[in-house]
């Protein structure tokens, strides 16, 4: 059944925590799968999860890094998105495991980055943000429990581009925000048409925004850049008021991803622990430091037959389709 991408009055908001989304929940006995979850909001889901009574899994691209930041808080494994070999690895070995899966967050991502390519030539931002994880459901499918959630971490910048059909790799000129952008409502179609699969199964997807957060995610921006946007001083110290912190930025995607409010639902965007308006395509005005912004999202990132089409050629380009 399609749920309507309109808000349901979670009684939650921009400023609500993880922690927060969380509180009277017991999530003892059920595993979780966090990409990227051992920095940024990727750790602090893993926090929130955990303290609930989670067992989280965290597949990472650097194990050392990840076992240093967590402790004894998640179980880490191997995973580099970027390289399918490593994904297809990474599922082997979990699914031999003989585990189930309760909850998948998608939440790793490379965010404008310099013009990169990787496996046949792909464009780096769309391989990791979208293929990886398409690559990586796909592969656990068989162990992803029914009645288990998706979430799939797109963003706002979903609205500096949609999937570029004509020119998706940039042969024709490389731009890192058109680039994140594509990536980012790909995050958006790929919870679209996996809640539609999953469904039958009582699997249900969801694509979040999970707010403007200072992170390593803008490690590629130039600190040039990032004080032109308003976004720190000259030292790197943050000078936004507008900015979540990294526990309200990961409570979006933990309310998708645990909240009764929305069983039975599934394939909508969500933003500030709700789901999302559709946009109306004119930004938010302009504040003092604070840049103009888009709400809500761009019909094209829950548009069904993109999502489709979306899935039919990650599934050629990648090789696996649980579905087919």
């Amino acid at each position: 059944m399609t749920t309507a991408q309109h808000p349901i009055g979670s009684g939650f908001g921009a400023s609500t925590t993880a922690a927060e989304v969380l509180r009277g929940i017991d999530l003892s006995g059920r595993l979780a799968i966090v990409t990227g979850g051992y920095s940024g909001l990727g750790l602090e889901t893993t926090r929130a999860l955990a303290g609930a009574g989670a067992h989280v899994v965290v597949p990472a691209r650097r194990p050392d890094t990840a076992k240093a930041a967590l402790g004894d808080l998640a179980e880490v494994d191997e995973l580099d998105l970027g390289d399918l070999d490593s994904v297809r690895d990474f599922a082997g070995r979990f699914t031999s495991s003989g585990r189930r899966i309760d909850i998948v967050i998608n939440s790793a991502a490379i965010m404008a980055c310099p013009e990169t390519r990787v496996g046949p030539g792909w464009e780096a931002q769309f391989a990791t943000n979208h293929l990886g994880h398409f690559a990586l459901v796909n592969h656990l499918w068989p162990v992803i429990a029914p009645g288990a959630r998706i979430v799939s971490v797109s963003s706002r910048g979903h609205h500096f581009s949609g999937i570029r059909w004509d020119d998706m790799w940039f042969e024709r000129g490389y731009d890192k925000w058109q680039a994140y952008g594509q990536a980012k409502t790909a995050n958006a179609l790929f919870a679209v048409h996996l809640d539609e699969l999953g469904e039958p199964s009582g699997v249900r997807a969801f694509s979040v925004h999970p707010g403007s957060i200072l992170t390593p995610l803008q490690r590629h921006i130039p600190l040039a850049e990032q004080i032109a946007n308003g976004w720190v001083d000259e030292n790197g110290t943050p000078v936004a008021d507008w900015f979540k912190t990294p526990e309200q930025g990961a409570a979006t995607q933990v309310w998708a991803a645990t909240s009764p409010a929305l069983a039975g639902m599934g394939g909508v965007y969500c933003e500030d622990c709700d789901i999302a308006e559709p946009a109306s395509g004119e930004p938010l005005p302009s504040g003092p430091g604070r840049p103009a912004m888009f709400l809500g999202v761009r019909d094209y990132a829950t548009d069904r037959e993109q999502a489709a089409r979306l899935w039919a050629l990650s599934a050629e380009l990648t090789g696996v389709n649980a579905f087919a």
